[in-house]
């Protein structure tokens, strides 16, 4: 099945960028090619972007801080074990604390390195990263696999707090959700969300055979999907037929 995710509002898309970016992160620095290194720098200095928001920080911090206020709520619960809470509730207490102790924005601590900040005032432009423009970027590239990922760890050790505060808030809220099977007539499915609740994430499992795409449009009241089919035309089509998927609203 292909998992679709579509954000209901803007801090959640910022989230699911950096989510992708440390998984794409985390692919590539175990790898020993030069050339994947190379993306592994790219991607942290696209992390460095997405997490020089001004309010980033202290949006992460307020949602560590609700879902454990939340979390306490079900202290006394017959129906909840009270060690699988704790261990939630001890695991944001880690991810809040990381992240407060960070002095200035993620990341910002390479900023003060040169050297990476010379590279990445060149990694935008196209071709920019050339051995004749950058050589010291080009002998560090040759340096052995190792003496590379060590290097790439260390700066992205930097990065880590909110890292781990991104993958615990998405969990938690990915977690809330219940899976409903539901089917599109003729490719279009509408649903009207219940009021007084205030949904943040769609999440849309689909059969790969079916060989269709969601495009997925929603508010606080109401959510819809389109099923486009990509032609021989390089174009996407309207599906005309019933098609099932599954779909997950997560609050």
């Amino acid at each position: 099945m292909i998992l679709y995710e579509y954000p209901f509002n803007e801090r959640l898309r910022t989230y699911l960028r950096l989510e992708q970016l440390f998984r794409r992160l985390g692919e590539l620095i175990p790898r020993p090619h030069a050339l994947d290194h190379h993306f592994a720098l790219v991607t942290i200095f696209e992390i460095m972007d997405v997490a020089a928001r001004a309010d980033l920080k202290s949006d992460v911090l307020k949602d560590i801080e609700k879902h454990k206020h939340q979390l306490d709520a079900y202290r006394g619960n017959p129906s909840i074990s009270e060690a699988a809470l704790d261990a939630v509730i001890s695991q944001l207490d880690r991810c809040f604390v990381a992240l407060n102790t960070q002095s200035g924005k993620s990341g910002h601590a390479l900023t003060e390195n040169d050297w990476l900040m010379s590279i990445r005032s060149r990694i935008g432009i196209p071709g920019g990263t050339c051995g004749f423009d950058l050589p010291a970027y080009y002998a560090w590239q040759h340096h052995a696999p190792g003496v590379r990922q060590q290097a790439l760890e260390e700066w992205a050790s930097t990065l880590a707090p909110l890292a781990e505060s991104i993958y615990v808030l998405l969990k938690l809220l990915r977690d809330s959700g219940v899976p409903q099977k539901v089917a599109a007539e003729r490719g279009q499915f509408q649903q009207n969300l219940p009021q007084g609740r205030t949904f943040q994430l769609l999440r849309l499992r689909i059969d790969p055979a079916l060989n269709l795409i969601p495009e997925i449009s929603g508010n606080r009241l109401i959510v819809s999907v389109r099923l486009m089919r990509l032609e021989g035309d390089g174009r996407l089509h309207a599906c005309n037929e019933d098609a099932a998927f599954e779909l997950t609203l997560c609050a």
